[in-house]
């Protein structure tokens, strides 16, 4: 089915004239016109144009302030790529706006939600800044050319423009109406989000009308989400006696119909918020299922459910202030009730962990003296540079580099890599780096010979990672967190972060056999196998002990390990 143009049902188009004709050039030309097309739709034509109470809705819904023959021009423009009108900014803001509304209606189907949403926040922007009293001089200057009397009162131009903007309204509805059901969610939740910035700012009044009909369009569907997730609830509430594993599966489903419900309200919570107001109907559903959360709690003792419905309402309904607040209590007290749970199993299993803390201690030790009796037989020394040479050398004695020594057993971390460089495509060789240091400095050094970076290297891992890399799964084995890049890394877990188009990215936290791991542009990434927005990054150059991480990791990953500290268990 093609797509027209309500602007081809203007007056000035239907008989080919221009804003400054006369009556008589209307008159001849509604004559001429008559001839190819309707006779009764030329003669009303001709009578709209040359009465000038109806001729200021003709000059309006028209091309107003612009010469003739650039309406003609933009006019081809519009029918031959309409998404390009967007680009022309140098319009009087009316006849710019009627053009996009125009350019609206004639868009293509397989435009982007993202693309379609930009240009609909453009449109609204363009008819915010719409100046009656422009408007009425630009109206005015072309009457004095036609010779039709002059518009003398702005309030009959402001008449004028309140119809105008009911029009764009129904060519928006109509655009949107014309979508399959996902692609208009899409398209009005991304409108919303970048004309108010997610929420944060006033969006043009265009946008908040918008967001009001697609409220009215969408209550049925939300009404009847609303009813599931609420049956769901009480679900959750009987079978919670049977314990966690009854309700497990009943979270799952209630946590995919509350995301399905929020994905079609986004845009209402985020219009409301933009303007002060609250979304009752997301307030009600927030605060119903922080109650299912608390009671899963206080009444069954379900500590990791009640962490799963906060991180779920934190996600999902950002958008209501109050909620956020007591979320952030709650979150609170689910923390410090998972610690002293933690604390718990951490005193039934410390016998264990000191088996295991010893266990690493000793293999640290052992790597130690293995790094002694490897300085002894097989020390690595080398000059670098060209003219005035440094010593770079590895034994027991330390790493010696610059005349000066650092022990073996003072170095806790270490970073390095090579960066390739070339000239017009023409490779001009390789500049490398290695940097070792305590826990206050660092030593750098740069190198340029492949074999002296890679013997170093050899050594470097021999005489200091090895101990290193027990050193880090000791520290995971007694509890603690370590950061590489933007990955956190616990004994059995990790958590990296979910990239978002439009909001703020958020963190996830995930167990080792729910991550993959790959090498990409100089650094060791970590990924979520079922989400790839979903992933962390540490460089191998700039960030310490990245190398080690990678070989902990797949090293484990080898061994089919669920904890990292078992990657070098016997």
């Amino acid at each position: 089915m093609s797509k027209t143009a309500s602007l081809l049902a203007n007056p000035f188009h239907v008989l080919g004239a221009t804003i400054r004709d006369d009556r008589g050039v209307i008159v001849e030309k509604a004559e001429d016109r008559a001839l190819m097309l309707d006779h009764d739709t030329c003669q009303k034509a001709r009578a709209d144009l040359i009465n000038p109470r109806t001729r200021l809705a003709a000059e309006m819904s028209w091309m107003p302030g612009l010469a003739p023959h650039a309406a003609v021009k933009l006019l081809g423009a519009l029918f031959a790529d309409p998404i390009s009108i967007r680009s022309e900014s140098r319009l009087p803001e009316l006849a710019r706006a009627n053009l996009l509304a125009a350019s609206l209606e004639l868009i293509d189907d397989q435009e982007s939600a993202l693309s379609v949403a930009e240009f609909i926040r453009c449109f609204a922007g363009v008819v915010e800044e719409i100046d009656p009293h422009q408007v009425m001089r630009d109206i005015n200057d072309e009457r004095v050319l036609s010779g039709f009397p002059e518009v003398k009162a702005v309030e009959t131009i402001e008449q004028e423009l309140a119809a105008r903007r009911k029009a764009y309204r129904s060519a928006l509805r109509d655009a949107l109406d014309a979508m399959d059901p996902d692609k208009l969610v899409a398209t009005m939740a991304d409108v919303v989000a970048v004309a108010t910035s997610n929420g944060e700012a006033q969006g043009p009044a265009l946008i908040d009308e918008l967001a009001d009909a697609y409220e009215t369009e969408t209550q049925g569907f939300l009404q009847q989400e609303a009813d599931n997730i609420a049956t769901l609830i009480e679900s959750a509430r009987s079978a919670a006696p049977q314990g966690q594993s009854a309700v497990g599966p009943i979270m799952d489903q209630l946590e995919s119909v509350a995301r399905n419900w929020v994905r079609v309200a986004q845009p209402i919570q985020l219009s409301a918020k933009s303007r002060g107001m609250r979304h009752s109907q997301s307030q009600k559903i927030a605060f119903a299922l922080r109650s299912l959360g608390i009671d899963l709690h206080n009444d069954h003792d379900m500590l990791d459910l009640a962490h799963r419905m906060t991180i779920l309402l934190q996600e999902l309904f950002a958008e209501l202030p109050e909620l956020v607040e007591k979320l952030d209590e709650d979150s609170k007290m689910i923390a410090k009730l998972r610690a002293q749970a933690r604390a718990r199993e951490d005193a039934k299993t410390s016998e264990e962990h000191a088996e295991t803390i010893a266990e690493f201690r000793a293999k640290a030790a052992a790597s130690k003296d293995h790094g002694r009796e490897w300085g002894k037989d097989v020390a690595f020394r080398a000059e670098v540079g060209l003219m005035f040479k440094d010593e770079l050398a590895v034994g027991p004695e330390g790493i010696r580099w610059k005349g000066a020594t650092y022990p073996l057993g003072s170095v806790t971390r270490v970073r390095w890599g090579g960066v390739r460089h070339s000239v017009n495509g023409i490779p001009t060789g390789t500049n490398y780096t290695v940097v070792f240091g305590d826990d206050h400095s660092q030593h750098v050094v740069e190198l340029r010979k492949e074999s002296t970076y890679s013997g170093f290297i050899d050594a470097l891992w021999k005489a200091v990672c090895v101990r290193l890399m027990f050193s880090i799964c000791q520290q995971l084995v007694g509890g603690a967190s370590m950061t590489f890049g933007d990955i956190t890394v616990e004994d059995d877990a990790v958590t990296l972060t979910k990239r978002r188009l439009l909001s703020s990215n958020e963190r996830v936290r995930l167990k080792w056999s729910e991550v993959h791991v790959w090498s990409a542009d100089g650094s060791f990434v970590v990924g979520a196998k079922d989400d790839k927005k979903t992933f962390g990054s540490t460089s191998y150059i700039k960030n310490w002990n990245s190398h080690l991480l990678e070989q902990i990791v797949r090293s484990g990953f080898k061994r089919g390990v669920v904890k990292l500290s078992d990657t070098f268990r016997n």
